[in-house]
């Protein structure tokens, strides 16, 4: 399998409007007629989102640290079928990754698919500091090729003629002058982006005029000819699952239950579940024939009265896994399974309470189950991440860390159940897909 035409849109620093800049080229180049395919580096669910809605293909992550970097390749390989380029927007700054300092940051990822760098830099407020700014950043590591740069926020077209100027000496050229605008900034929301399954249609208006000043402010053909210079990549295909059983398998989604990786929900498939999405907040029951529930993450919190009012549902969810149904529940699915979550009556499966705060807990984590899953017997090794406001009391201890010293994330499991608050990726874990499916197939 080859990598083909590939770019990495990075920034200077975190927050300089990367999902502006990469969307909105995603966007331009599908408008002229190419195939687009678009990634995000690590574990965020919400950018991929507008990456799809720009290019029309499914969303897609690569994340070295969960994920391994010899499955870079390999994932990118897959999304990266049949397109003509591929375009991934970096995760914080170039440099930044886990504090473990493993493979994980947007370099390590641009290095794995040796693809050249596209840098943003918010331009507001400097000129001539751009060129000692874009020169260290070109310089720090030898391992990465910085092809061009694209200004953000720019005055004026006397400004972005400042900026050229000053990066004509270092050879790397200003591929792009995007001008402010308050119609490229995004709804922000506690865990960032809004989704764009709850404001679809505006976020689609936006794409068209942010496609538009793509077109305007930026080179292009210049970025296309840029991705060309990425040299052939050939990767092994990415293992996907055996199939191992049949499982109707009910997934929440909606504007509640937006956070799913496409990997995820393809090696679900490869190892014989049939997915049926359900809405959380609508729907009266669970999909008939279901014989599990997959429950991934999203802003349960935003819409709790919804849920809690939605009886009937909280009913038949209680009521069917007593009956055998199996439930895998990641972070928000983790609240929404909870006796309560801010006072409201949910699911009740879980015997926890849950509670928003304004403390962040956010990181990688590397644990082992301490009892049988749904996953697999006690001891299977997951990588995964949580990013969330809120807790949980009292919490569960399904989940233990590889590494003495290191955290674990409230988990409650059994035969039939997994409910913690870790994102897991499958992309390069074919395994636990098909322990679940195996789980949930009829005897």
């Amino acid at each position: 399998m080859i990598v083909g035409p590939r770019v990495v849109i990075a920034g200077t620093h975190s927050g300089v409007g990367k999902t502006t800049v990469a969307t909105g080229l995603m966007a331009a180049l599908t408008r002229r007629g190419f195939v687009v395919a678009g990634a995000k580096v690590g574990p965020d669910f919400i950018d991929p989102g507008y990456h799809a809605l720009a290019t029309g293909r499914p969303a897609r992550n690569l994340d070295a640290w969960m994920c391994g970097p010899e499955a870079i390749g390999p994932l990118a390989g897959r999304a990266t079928h049949g397109v003509h380029v591929f375009v991934v927007e970096g995760v914080m700054g170039l440099f930044d990754g886990a504090n473990d300092g493993s493979c994980s940051s947007t370099a390590d990822v641009a290095q794995l698919l040796d693809a050249p760098v596209l840098l943003v830099v918010d331009a507001s407020g400097m000129s001539a500091s751009i060129a000692a700014t874009v020169h260290g950043f070109a310089t720090f590591d030898p391992r990465i090729r910085v092809a061009g740069v694209i200004a953000n926020r720019v005055g004026s077209a006397h400004h972005a003629d400042l900026l050229r100027e000053a990066l004509a000496p270092l050879g790397i050229p200003l591929l792009g002058a995007l001008h402010r605008d308050d119609a490229f900034s995004w709804r922000d929301r506690h865990l960032g982006l809004v989704p764009v399954v709850e404001q679809a249609d505006a976020v689609r208006d936006r794409l068209d005029r942010l496609a538009a000043a793509v077109e305007r402010d930026c080179d292009v053909e210049a970025i296309h000819r840029v991705t060309a210079t990425a040299p052939a990549l050939s990767v092994v295909s990415v293992s996907l699952p055996d199939a191992v059983g049949s499982a109707r398998v009910a997934l929440a989604s909606g504007p509640a239950f937006s956070f799913s990786y496409t990997d995820n929900v393809e090696a679900l498939v490869a190892a014989g579940a049939e997915i049926v999405p359900f809405d959380p907040c609508t729907a009266t029951s669970l999909p008939d024939g279901c014989t599990a529930l997959v429950a991934g993450g999203g802003f349960p919190e935003v819409y709790a009265s919804a849920l809690a009012e939605n009886a009937s549902l909280l009913d038949d969810v209680r009521r069917r896994h007593r009956d055998g149904l199996v439930i895998w529940a990641e972070c928000g699915g983790l609240l929404w399974l909870a006796d309560r979550l801010d006072g409201r009556p949910m699911a009740g499966v879980v015997p926890t309470a849950a509670t928003m705060t304004d403390r962040l807990s956010l990181g990688y984590r590397s644990v082992r189950t301490t009892t049988a899953s749904p996953l697999g017997a006690t001891g299977v090794e997951l990588r995964g991440h949580e990013f969330h406001y809120s807790t949980v009391d009292p919490p569960g201890h399904a989940l233990e860390p590889v590494r003495p010293g290191d955290r674990a994330p409230a988990a409650w499991s059994g035969p039939r159940l997994l409910a913690t608050y870790l994102h897991v990726h499958l992309g390069a874990a074919p395994a636990l897909a098909e322990s679940f499916v195996r789980t949930a197939s009829p005897a």
